[in-house]
């Protein structure tokens, strides 16, 4: 993988990872449009890193609240120590599906055909529940249910086209939350699962040297920064808008991903 070349999935990875339109999906797509090789389950994880520290950065404040509260007796019991555990206790269903179905989402999942009809399915499922949802809840309301709910809809997200902040957008959304808080919570729960993907995956990106070093942390890079001003564009539009654009965008890229691989135009 030449420099160019990481720089550009970079790119793809900071806009698609927060938005709800399928990171994976993106970095299946890019290269087979452009004749590239695919980069592979384990650059695709590993790449997650620059978005990871996005996503660190941005809620920074929130995360160093959580670290205090959790260290402060009299904090223990408030709504920040509250919300780290929640983030704990979202994470495991992910780390579980991770673990059993690991060579399913390296190998058979990576299939074109597989990534349309997810990009479809849950399209439409996020126009369900931006229809039908009360969108009138907030990140503070949120019980050990809500985080385990939220935390099944994000193990979803290992099948590539689901889109983790796609699921998870819409299972909390389905629950009533707020499209803002719902995108909140969505972002820190990214933390833990994707610092164990990538960090679980870096021996093997390393070891098979398909990426040099300096392609792999100029693409870190450019997904760290376009990754920290996706995270800020996309709170400031859901306070004031719908979802409905991202389904249309996923639906429609959906059935002309089909429509190629029916074709004969990408394998």
């Amino acid at each position: 993988m030449t420099i160019a070349q990481s720089i550009v999935l970079g790119i793809i990875q900071g806009l698609t990872e927060f938005l709800p339109i399928s990171s994976t999906a993106h970095l299946r797509i890019a290269p087979a449009l452009l004749g590239w090789p695919d980069s592979g389950a384990a650059f695709t994880a590993v790449i997650q890193l620059g978005t990871l520290l996005a996503v660190i950065l941005f809620f920074l404040r929130d995360l160093l609240g959580m670290a205090t509260a959790l260290a402060d007796a009299k904090r223990r019991r408030g709504p920040e120590a509250r919300r780290l555990l929640y983030l704990v206790v979202g994470t495991v269903p992910i780390g579980i599906a991770g673990v059993l179905f690991k060579h399913a989402v390296e190998g058979p999942l990576r299939t074109l055909p597989v990534i349309a009809t997810s990009l479809i399915v849950v399209g439409l499922v996020m126009a369900l529940v931006e229809r039908l949802a009360r969108h009138e809840r907030t990140m503070d309301s949120l019980s050990l249910r809500d985080a385990l709910i939220i935390g099944l809809g994000q193990a979803l997200a290992l099948v590539p086209g689901v889109s983790r902040s796609g699921i998870t957008l819409a299972f909390a959304m389905a629950i009533g939350l707020r499209r803002d808080a719902a995108a909140r919570f969505s972002f820190l729960l990214s933390i833990p699962a994707v610092a164990a993907a990538a960090i679980f995956e870096l021996p093997t990106l390393l070891h098979n040297r398909d990426v040099g070093i300096s392609a792999l942390l100029t693409g870190l890079a450019a997904a760290g920064v376009s990754g920290y001003l996706c995270i800020r564009w996309l709170l400031r539009f859901l306070r004031t808008r719908t979802t409905y654009s991202f389904v249309i965008y996923r639906v429609a890229l959906g059935f002309l991903l089909l429509a190629a691989v029916l074709a004969g135009k990408l394998g």
